[in-house]
């Protein structure tokens, strides 16, 4: 069965993907577990409003009922910022979600690949998934970094998410083959802080050479690309200030024996905590900001397929 057979594609996405419109894509589980209510609700709507003013549709990707579906009305936005028993879903966890009728938000994983198969090719999201920090979770790298490497998707981002061990995710997705592109940038964003220090294997300065890449990439039958950019100064943590908010976080979550799909949310929600809500406003901004890049972008492909 084709797999695009079973997605619930809306009326406006569909009508883009036929008149071969720019669409952005946006993951589902910053709205259901990465960010509190009401930030989480305002998010994703300033995510999808960012899109449209740039002349993009955007399509935010969900698993509702069990069936996999792009472009979620602003309804079911607020169900997944209110819902409660709303799974998380990565890429192995779709087709359990799909035979028993789950509602799940997608991360970063699940929504390239569902966006893949509806026949999109670009996404934006707060930040990417890593390998993570602690001693005991040295294993626990983020099935993000493994789509990007078979799924032909950008994903525009702030970086990677900054409870991460930075330099070992680079690595990773050096020895995958994924381009790492830093967008008005030579350093790698990570995440509330505008620069990890660690050199990007590109830089580009306007959507259209981030357009040109991707396009190139794909030709050569690449797999995904992430577009790093640097939040905004006005929102930014200083590193130190995160440093010692993280150092406090990861011990509590060694000594809660907090791992696997939990670790995440539960280190968001503490630096949320110890920074007075600082990191929210900074992954507000950069999915607001991220999202409309991510919709030039998606123009200048669509300029260049013409």
């Amino acid at each position: 069965m084709n797999p695009s057979a079973i997605l619930d594609i809306r009326p406006e996405v569909a009508v883009a993907l036929r008149e071969c419109s720019p669409i952005v894509a946006l993951e589902s589980t910053l709205i259901s577990h990465g960010l509190p209510w009401p930030i989480n609700i305002e998010t994703a709507r300033g995510g999808e409003k960012a899109v449209r003013e740039e002349g993009a549709v955007p399509a935010t990707i969900a698993v509702l009922h069990g069936r996999p579906t792009v472009g979620l009305s602003d309804s079911e936005l607020e169900i997944f910022a209110k819902g409660e028993g709303i799974l998380k879903a990565s890429r192995r966890d779709l087709a359990v979600a799909i035979s028993k009728g789950h509602t799940a938000g997608t991360t970063v994983a699940a929504t390239m690949f569902i966006a893949h198969q509806a026949g999109i090719s670009v996404m934006a999201t707060g930040g990417i998934g890593g390998a993570h920090r602690l001693p005991a979770n040295l294993w626990d790298i983020s099935s993000d970094l493994f789509e990007l490497a078979r799924t032909p998707v950008a994903v525009v981002c702030a970086g990677a998410k900054s409870i991460v061990d930075i330099p070992r995710t680079l690595e990773i997705l050096e020895t995958l083959g994924v381009p790492v592109i830093g967008f008005g940038t030579d350093e790698f964003p990570s995440f509330y802080v505008r620069s990890s220090g660690r050199p990007v294997s590109a830089r580009v300065d306007t959507p259209e050479e981030a357009a040109k890449i991707c396009q190139a990439h794909w030709q050569l039958r690449g797999g995904g690309i992430v577009l790093a950019q640097p939040v905004s100064t006005d929102f930014a943590l200083d590193s130190s200030e995160l440093e010692l908010a993280l150092a406090r976080a990861e011990k509590e979550a060694v000594d809660a024996k907090i791992h696997g799909p939990a670790l995440t949310p539960f280190l968001l929600a503490r630096l949320a905590e110890a920074t007075d809500g600082k990191s929210l406003r900074a992954n507000r901004a950069s999915v607001i900001e991220n999202a409309r890049l991510a919709a030039r972008i998606a123009k200048g492909m669509c300029t260049m397929a013409r």
